[in-house]
């Protein structure tokens, strides 16, 4: 089997998983991409959307509850391997380096996203705990989202 791509960062499986579920959420709400930034990290985490207009604080409850909603369902996530000539529907490979290997990782997360990824997720999104937005701010068409998990 050909080599994959590797990367050098350890990713927190719990929340590398929650922001896949996070990205897909702003998909579905906003239809915008996936998040344009992210730097993701054990304690806290943050993703950067481009939207159209700064949602109220309702809504960026409402963006908590969808993920916790999701969370909540208790979804397998899972991994499989393909060609790039045999790509699922729905994978955005926008992001993918252009040296990117011939074979993709795709993960799923239930029905609910599925991504190409090399990071690290868990088997179950029972595993993830409790995801709490701690702050936002919007400029210039700009959302980031800051976040953590709180234990199960």
């Amino acid at each position: 089997m050909e080599q994959l791509n590797t990367h050098n960062k350890q990713e927190h499986p719990p929340m590398h998983t929650a922001e896949h579920i996070l990205n897909q959420t702003m998909v579905r709400m906003f239809g915008c991409p996936r998040s344009r930034n992210s730097h993701i990290e054990r304690k806290k985490s943050k993703c950067d959307y481009i939207i159209e207009t700064e949602p109220s604080l309702e809504t960026i409850t409402e963006i908590e509850n969808q993920v916790n909603e999701v969370i909540r369902q208790n979804l397998p996530v899972n991994e499989q391997f393909v060609t790039r000539d045999n790509i699922p529907d729905g994978v955005d490979l926008s992001k993918l380096p252009e040296d990117v290997s011939e074979t993709l990782r795709i993960i799923t997360v239930g029905d609910y996203d599925i991504c190409a990824c090399i990071g690290q997720h868990v088997n179950n999104t029972s595993e993830i705990g409790t995801f709490k937005i701690i702050s936002s701010d919007y400029a210039d068409g700009r959302l980031r989202l800051r976040f953590k998990l709180l234990q199960v």
